[in-house]
């Protein structure tokens, strides 16, 4: 079965799949980007290491999502992981405000790829679109690692079960 024919051949519903994988806990992360020197980003749950050598990550993210098309148009972007007391700034980035980067603290220094949150990341890795890929209603991007900022060493924020824990909580 190739990529372009994933399907689910058993007839499993959207919330079924959802309810299963909110069993599983990951850590949250904020995607960033710039476009024409505008700020864009969303929360991301969906994001893992691909490779060390070269340094990869992923993230996916929804088709039709204005974060997903500023990245793909400026080929960069910034992953936040946030840390287990930015669940506010979690659910802002979640939840579409068009004023999102009005109502946080974030910087951006002239070789990042996207906004670094000042007060809501405990690491940052600024990356460059190494490879897109479509999968039903998300898209896949691969981010070649360039740099990574370390910025407050408290726990990361975790999300499981339709909500935000912290690491020490658990």
């Amino acid at each position: 079965m190739t990529d372009s024919t994933l399907r689910s051949e058993a007839g499993v519903t959207a919330d079924e799949f959802r309810t299963m994988m909110s069993g599983f806990p990951t850590g949250v992360a904020v995607t960033t980007t710039y476009l024409d020197g505008v700020p864009r980003g969303m929360t991301c749950s969906s994001m893992c290491s691909v490779t060390l050598e070269p340094p990869t990550l992923l993230v996916c993210l929804r088709v039709g999502s204005p974060t997903l098309e500023a990245i793909v148009k400026s080929g960069a972007f910034a992953v936040n992981l946030l840390h287990e007391s930015a669940r506010e700034t979690a659910r802002l980035f979640a939840s579409g405000n068009p004023d999102r980067f009005d109502l946080i603290d974030w910087e951006s220094a002239p070789d990042s790829a996207g906004p670094h949150l000042v007060r809501d990341a405990g690491t940052v890795a600024d990356c460059e679109v190494a490879l897109t890929q479509r999968v039903g209603d998300h898209v896949t991007v691969f981010g070649g690692v360039r740099r990574i900022t370390d910025r407050d060493p408290r726990p990361p924020l975790l999300y499981g079960l339709r909500q935000f824990r912290s690491w020490s909580a658990i």
